[in-house]
């Protein structure tokens, strides 16, 4: 029996399905899960290659799997790092609470609300179709929005600190999402754990 079902929330239940769990972790686990992975994460800036120019961002990344897998987003390929410890342990604790199985992650660590995510959908060819996305989120709570390809509905929310939200079914095709900057001052970690079903370079 998962002792989450009753709290939570359908985001988006129309052309697609995201669900939030809210927080799964005391605040205790947060905070030293927050503490880790913000020091010991080989953190670097992320990449990307837009309308042939490359470009750094101030936000950074990591890219962890179960093997060596290549990820393509922005034009940029990424290769996986193997599991840390702490990682592990989340994954474990995410696949039990949504019955799904993961094979990578990529951590995103945003400094302040300076930093954020435009409208994009991670619909990649190498997570397949209508991919099962969840993200985790640690520290600063930050708004996400997500918006209707057609209609243009959006809809928000806040992520908490030591939260879950869960993305599937035809939530990439139908839907964009976004992190909107903010006059926030304080970083926020963003696990998302997905499942590579081939390698596309």
């Amino acid at each position: 029996m998962n002792l989450f079902n009753d709290k939570i929330i359908h985001i988006v239940n129309k052309d697609g399905t995201a669900d939030y769990y809210g927080k799964i972790l005391s605040k205790k686990e947060a905070d030293r899960f927050y503490e880790i992975l913000l020091k010991n994460i080989d953190w670097k800036n992320d990449e990307a290659l837009i309308y042939g120019k490359h470009i750094t961002t101030k936000r950074k990344i990591a890219w962890h799997g179960d093997s060596d897998y290549l990820y393509t987003y922005s034009n940029i390929s990424k290769q996986a790092l193997p599991w840390t410890v702490e990682l592990l342990d989340l994954r474990g604790k995410i696949e039990e609470i949504t019955d799904t199985r993961f094979n990578s992650c990529l951590l995103n660590l945003y400094h302040d609300g300076n930093e954020g995510v435009a409208w994009h959908s991670d619909d990649e060819k190498s997570l397949g179709n209508n991919p099962i996305i969840a993200y985790l989120s640690f520290g600063a709570e930050r708004k996400f929005s997500f918006r209707h390809k057609q209609s243009k509905q959006t809809v928000s929310l806040t992520l908490e600190h030591g939260s879950l939200l869960l993305m599937k079914d035809k939530t990439q095709i139908n839907w964009l999402h976004s992190l909107p900057t903010s006059k926030i001052y304080q970083p926020r970690i963003n696990l998302t754990f997905r499942t590579i079903i081939r390698q596309v370079v």
